[in-house]
């Protein structure tokens, strides 16, 4: 199997991916309409941790982890790793000592849909990784990928340059011509947030602040007593 080693793609501006650093996954995929979204299961192997970088891109086999040693040469201060397989793989291609190498060279992090090991050790150096599964299952390095190409995760493109969010609540990509844009609407939607969260303090229901009840009378939804609901009395 061949492959190719694309070296220095666009990237989105450094300014835009540290505006994006600051807010949550779940704020960035709202303000993108929802989208953006790596599946529920790549998970953490930590926790309280967020991080935000443009994206150095891995196609690999599966149970073979030579594109990741690839991959380190082409990183640099600010990415994160996002690595994929041709086909599912849940053994364990990243550890301690590629996350040396990556933190090294000023990495932020690793996003794999594969198996990931030491996972203590990466705690311990704080290293941030998220994940399919851990695993420690080894590997080999037999088989040509490719670098810093479009890939696939759960249907999701990520393309190089691309920015990556990550943290307790998984992992969303952000096209790299959208990342102010983006910056900008999670902004706004964070002031949105923080006026609801003031009024929800000072009592006030999300049915009344979110126009809900006419949403259930439209539905056809009703309030009944117990009584009426249960018959009781009758």
């Amino acid at each position: 199997m061949g492959g190719v080693i694309v070296t220095n793609p666009p990237k989105a501006d450094a300014e835009d991916v540290e505006a994006l650093a600051g807010f949550g996954v779940a704020t960035v995929s709202e303000a993108m309409g929802r989208t953006g979204l790596l599946g529920p299961s790549i998970r953490p192997v930590q926790q309280g941790v967020r991080v935000a970088g443009t994206a150095v891109t891995v196609l690999g086999w599966p149970g073979d982890n030579l594109m990741i040693h690839a991959a380190v040469e082409q990183c640099g201060a600010g990415d994160i790793l996002v690595v994929t397989t041709t086909s599912p793989c849940t053994d364990g291609l990243f550890g301690e000592l590629f996350a040396t190498a990556l933190q090294q060279r000023g990495v932020r992090g690793v996003v794999l849909s594969t198996g990931i090991r030491d996972t203590q050790e990466l705690r311990d150096m704080g290293f941030a990784a998220w994940s399919r599964a851990v695993s420690s299952q080894g590997t080999v390095k037999a088989t040509g990928g490719s670098v810093n190409v479009p890939i696939a995760i759960d249907g999701q493109v990520v393309r190089p340059g691309d920015v990556i969010v990550a943290d307790d609540d998984g992992v969303v990509v952000v096209p790299r011509e959208k990342a102010r844009e983006t910056a900008e609407r999670s902004e706004a939607r964070e002031a949105k947030e923080a006026a609801t969260r003031a009024a929800f303090l000072e009592g006030q229901l999300g049915l009344d602040r979110y126009g809900l009840r006419d949403t259930l009378k439209r539905l056809g939804v009703e309030y009944r007593t117990y009584e009426e609901y249960t018959g009781a009395g009758s």
